[in-house]
């Protein structure tokens, strides 16, 4: 089984391009800063950089909504590859192949943290002093419970 799951922000805005052909496809490449649970005695790096390839509708998800500082999570598999790049030398390559990628983070967080979530609707306001949230006007035909 090849299954990955990870939680980090953009490292940069996502890189997109097009296939060539008759039906073109986004490829969309990010790198996502990881935290590391624990830190090792000595260790300077505190996350791992890992970059990630998102093709069609999430490429295109990806190119639209996601920039630098955005916290997501994905899902998807590993994949290793290789070329020879212009020195005549094998590069080995590691992605991730994304299946799945959603906002990890609220919208007042991500603009905290720099970044953003394109909702088409309001957000809830702060909590009521009886400890609920108060549910904006006119999103009634978005509950499922009316």
């Amino acid at each position: 089984m090849n299954k990955v799951i990870l939680m980090g922000r953009l490292t940069r805005d996502p890189e997109v391009r097009y296939s060539q052909g008759e039906q073109a496809t986004a490829v969309a490449r990010y790198t996502l800063a990881v935290d590391r649970r624990f830190k090792r005695d000595g260790d300077q790096q505190s996350a791992d950089f890992i970059n990630c390839v998102a093709f069609g509708r999430s490429g295109e998800f990806a190119e639209k909504y996601f920039h630098k500082g955005i916290k997501i999570a994905v899902t998807g598999r590993i994949q290793t590859g290789s070329y020879t790049n212009q020195e005549g030398q094998k590069v080995y390559t590691t992605d991730v192949v994304v299946e799945e990628q959603e906002f990890a983070e609220s919208k007042a967080a991500s603009e905290q943290s720099g970044g953003f979530q394109p909702m088409g609707r309001p957000e809830p306001s702060a909590a009521a002093g009886d400890g609920f949230m108060n549910i904006p006007d006119g999103i009634d035909e978005e509950l499922p419970f009316n």
